[in-house]
């Protein structure tokens, strides 16, 4: 539009008018307005009501009013200011554009555009203010020494076409690799960014070398000894794939008859450890010199995330409603396009609902040694149940584990020197933690895992 149809509009959330330069402190808090939102256009010469009555344009008239906005305001803020002639009559036309770093003071006061008007912030809206926008995050940042060679193109049209696909991306499947990038808000200045080269690098691990998923299957119920331990690298969107492929390595597929079907069953619902390794991969913490862990035991999958939930996020908060907090915004943008996550917060509540219709207990959220931890369970004890058995409980816990059932006789020779009463006892210890229950009658009597 050009200037008269923009007056025409009247005033807007981008638009002010100001009948004259007697109005100089109020066009200064309005530039801190728009600085502070989305930018906009004030007219100096013209009434609320759209009329234009121009203004008198003297020798010193532009600088005076230039040298009013840099002696107050902080940071110093320089619109475009320009000299428009409506119908034989000027005007002064200021051109404000969004400011990164928030927020913009005038006169020791920060404003914000609020519809038709600029609205003085107070303390907490200030603070607010300034923590969204002094963030830089990680994964916008430009990868120091990339460049577009280290980006594999049979990668971006791959996921061009998925997002095409998943979320009716309304990008032609010839695009350039590059005017993809860009599309998605992973290229600085022609330069990708870490987001980029963690999705479509050739070599990821080569400008980060955190960037894998570390995966072990454990012998028993502790991280001390591995059966196969595997590390993936590439980008991440091959380590999901690659990690979920380990998983199922190593649970059982079991098979069921449904009516006239055969119908295959994994251990674990596959869905949720997808879900678990989607969310480690998108909200990890890259600049931690960690990686990602899934750790697969007898009786557990957990999958580790590296570095705490984003603030302020407690474990607790995930098995309700709660916001999407995203510590990788870019990475989690890509995510979305080709449906890997929702942005919606309910991945967490996904999971529990696919344990649930599983039969198995809820995942575990927690928090350990700083990193975040998914926990699927087989049965509904925890370690800290686990912890606070007896050794002899414990050995009985993992033969069970192995064996599935276990009868006195057998719990004391696994437990040498212990009498049959305390055997007994032991046992029904277990049977009031509701960790095991009891199948046969008397001397037939054998104990399985709950």
């Amino acid at each position: 539009m050009n200037v008269i149809e923009v007056i025409e509009n009247g005033e807007s959330e981008t638009t002010e008018f100001k009948t004259s330069f007697a109005e100089w402190r109020d066009v200064v808090e309005t530039i801190s307005a728009f600085s502070n939102r989305n930018g906009g256009t004030i007219f100096i010469g013209v009434s609320d009501g759209c009329e234009i009555l121009g203004v008198n344009n003297g020798k010193s008239t532009l600088e005076d009013l230039a040298n009013q906005i840099k002696q107050n305001m902080d940071p110093v803020i320089y619109p475009s200011i320009r000299i428009e002639m409506i119908g034989g009559k000027t005007i002064i036309v200021v051109d404000v554009k969004e400011f990164e770093q928030k927020p913009v003071l005038a006169f020791g006061r920060a404003f914000m555009r609020v519809g038709k008007s600029s609205q003085k912030l107070g303390y907490e809206e200030i603070r607010r203010l300034a923590l969204l926008t002094s963030k830089v995050y990680w994964d916008g940042r430009v990868c120091e020494g990339a460049s577009l060679e280290d980006i594999d193109e049979g990668k971006v049209k791959w996921f061009l076409n998925r997002a095409k696909s998943e979320r009716r991306l309304e990008l032609d499947s010839e695009t350039p690799v590059k005017e993809t990038l860009n599309e998605f808000n992973v290229l600085k200045e022609g330069v990708p960014t870490n987001a980029a080269i963690l999705l479509f690098g050739k070599n990821p691990q080569r400008f980060f070398i955190q960037s894998e998923i570390r995966c072990a299957r454990f012998k028993g119920l502790k991280p001390l000894e591995f059966i196969d331990m595997k590390v993936f690298g590439r980008d991440i969107i091959a380590q999901r794939d690659d990690a979920l492929a380990f998983v199922k390595e190593h649970i059982r597929l079991h098979a069921q008859i449904s009516g006239a079907e055969r119908v295959e069953r994994w251990e674990y619902p596959i869905e949720a450890i997808r879900e678990a390794i989607t969310n480690a991969i998108c909200h990890r913490d890259y600049e931690i010199a960690s990686n990602t862990q899934i750790r697969i035991f007898d009786d557990r999958v957990e999958v580790w995330g590296c570095g705490q939930l984003p603030e302020p996020l407690i474990p607790g908060d995930l098995k309700g409603e709660h916001k999407s907090i995203l510590r990788n915004p870019s990475v989690a943008e890509c995510l979305f396009l080709i449906k890997f996550i929702e942005q919606w917060g309910t991945g967490t509540n996904r999971m529990i609902e696919r344990c649930l219709d599983h039969g198995m207990p809820e995942p575990l959220f927690d928090e350990v040694a700083g990193d975040f931890v998914v926990t699927f369970r087989k049965y509904s004890f925890t370690d800290e149940v686990l912890n606070e058995l007896n050794e002899r409980q414990q050995n009985a816990i993992e033969f069970l584990l192995e064996h599935k059932k276990i009868t006195n006789r057998e719990y004391r020779e696994i437990n040498p020197d212990i009498s049959e009463r305390t055997a007994l006892n032991d046992l029904n210890d277990l049977v009031h933690k509701n960790m095991v229950a009891t199948k046969g009658e008397k001397k037939h009597r054998y104990y399985i895992l709950r």
